[in-house]
């Protein structure tokens, strides 16, 4: 089996969340596996001069975008057996300084650049010299990719098209647009109706894919039950129920090559579930490098996030100005709405010696934060997975987080099952119920031996790629038609 795989972003090459590193993890997966696939992703700004060995290819797009056609070039870095990323040149619509946005606004074009980028999947699916079986698409930037291979089969008598799955990461980010930018697609008016790409009037980008697309996942099994809902489906619950047929929730899984406590270049002190004092040294580094005083025997919860309404950033903030008056420590490490930026930084200048906040994002950083806490704070509004709080659970740091989405798929509470607890679970959306599961933790931290247990069954999960991939090759095979998941 041949599989193509479209995404706006695929780590280490682009990323501004969760969707990067699902990509590479899978694609390397699906390579072990013995599939042959490629990655297909847009060449932006700063990708070939990090990566040197991208080579041009003498593959040349040029497909037409409403009144007018747009040429691209295709660049190939071999990665490993059975498995190649190709990056779409256009300079005119990539080469940015940020993959989406500019100073906190959406790039104006950015319905031209992506119905660009969902063009010229479509055209490599059917003009590469190594036709995919299976076109997997992810998110709403390559969301009219199924719609347009469909209607190339149907109109253009292109018999051999590849069935098409895709990918929801976060239903709450859509591609909307007006309906001017329908023209660009070059397809016929029978696809823009309420049925098809249109919403309130205009294009919607993750409508189109979910519409037409032969099937359709999500990135854990809760959240595509939530998803359903009138409350998670963001306008979107109704075109879902009507195909929950064709509709499954996978649970991420985890890179261990990358996220790993031994041989981490980012890590000073290895450890195992087994052996634990590379842990607590790490601890002491982590405090250092943040500017809190160096004690072991303060627990120290952490927080890697963007810092938006969807991660519960408001009762973070809410909780951690009750608690950090208890014996406690929090670092977090994120970016986003600059009002919780501001109120991220005046809570650590308020609690100056128990709370740190570094804005931005740092790789190095994150191992450390998620090898030095103690404790990980993910009290997310809505969480189709999450991925932090698995790597947490790798990291021997115990999670608390919501039950919502993936959350509650992937952590276990001692009242879910106390033989396999590995985490504090809460369901009120509130700053009084987070701080309630901090007081929880605190109590967790003073009985060394219970804090060992979760740390053992924390470190033990197993959320490896290799289950995940075979849930996804079910997915593919019912694509195909070959056989029942």
């Amino acid at each position: 089996m041949r599989v193509l795989i479209a995404s706006s972003e695929v780590h280490p090459f682009s990323k501004t969340g969760g969707l990067a590193d699902m990509v590479a993890a899978l694609a390397k997966s699906l390579a072990r596996a013995g599939i042959e696939t490629t990655v297909l992703t847009p060449l932006y700004r700063g990708i070939a001069e990090k990566f040197p060995d991208i080579a041009p290819t003498d593959y040349l797009f040029d497909v037409p975008l409403g009144a007018k056609r747009v040429q691209a070039g295709l660049r190939r870095l071999p990665v490993e057996e059975r498995l190649e990323i190709l990056f779409l040149d256009q300079p005119g619509y990539f080469s940015r300084p940020s993959l989406y946005q500019e100073n906190g606004a959406d790039f104006a074009d950015n319905a031209e650049r992506f119905i660009f980028f969902a063009k010229c999947v479509a055209h490599f699916a059917r003009y590469s010299p190594a036709k995919p079986d299976v076109v997997h698409l992810h998110d709403w930037q390559a969301g009219l990719v199924p719609l347009l291979i469909l209607d190339q089969r149907l109109r253009d008598g292109w018999s051999s098209a590849p069935r098409t799955c895709f990918t929801i990461h976060n239903l709450a980010f859509q591609g909307n647009f007006p309906r001017s930018s329908y023209a660009l697609t070059n397809l016929p008016a029978d696809y823009f109706h309420p049925g098809g790409v249109e919403f309130y009037g205009g294009l919607n980008c993750l409508k189109a894919g979910i519409a037409y697309a032969d099937f359709n996942t999500t990135v854990s099994p809760r959240y595509a039950r939530e998803i359903m809902t009138e409350a998670y489906g963001c306008g979107l619950d109704g075109v879902l129920r009507g195909r929950q047929d064709a509709l499954a929730g996978i649970l991420n899984g985890v890179d261990y090559d990358e996220w790993t406590t031994t041989k981490n270049p980012f890590l000073k002190h290895p450890f195992t579930a087994r052996q634990l004092a590379g842990k607590a040294k790490d601890k002491l580094a982590l405090q250092a490098e943040m500017g809190l005083p160096q004690n072991a025997g303060v627990p120290l919860f952490g927080s890697i996030t963007r810092l938006t309404d969807q991660k519960g950033i408001d009762i973070q903030l809410g909780a951690l100005e009750e608690m950090l008056a208890a014996k406690m420590q929090f670092v977090l490490l994120g970016s986003g709405a600059p009002e919780f930026e501001r109120a991220c930084q005046q809570l650590a200048h308020k609690h100056q010696g128990r709370a740190a906040v570094r804005i931005g994002y740092d790789a190095g950083l994150a191992h450390r934060i998620e090898a030095g806490c103690d404790f990980f704070l993910m009290p997310s509004r809505f969480e189709p997975c999450g991925l932090n709080q698995m790597y947490s659970l790798r990291y021997g740091t115990i999670p608390i987080v919501r039950r919502t989405g993936g959350l509650d798929d992937s952590v276990i509470d001692a009242g879910d099952d106390d033989e396999l607890a590995d985490g504090i679970k809460f369901s009120e959306y509130s700053a009084r119920a987070l701080a309630k599961a901090i007081r929880k933790a605190l109590l967790l931290y003073e009985d060394k031996k219970l804090l060992r247990f979760f740390r053992r069954n924390a470190m033990t999960a197993d959320f490896s790629w290799e289950r995940t991939t075979a849930e996804y090759l079910r997915v593919y095979q019912r694509a195909r038609g070959l056989a029942a998941a």
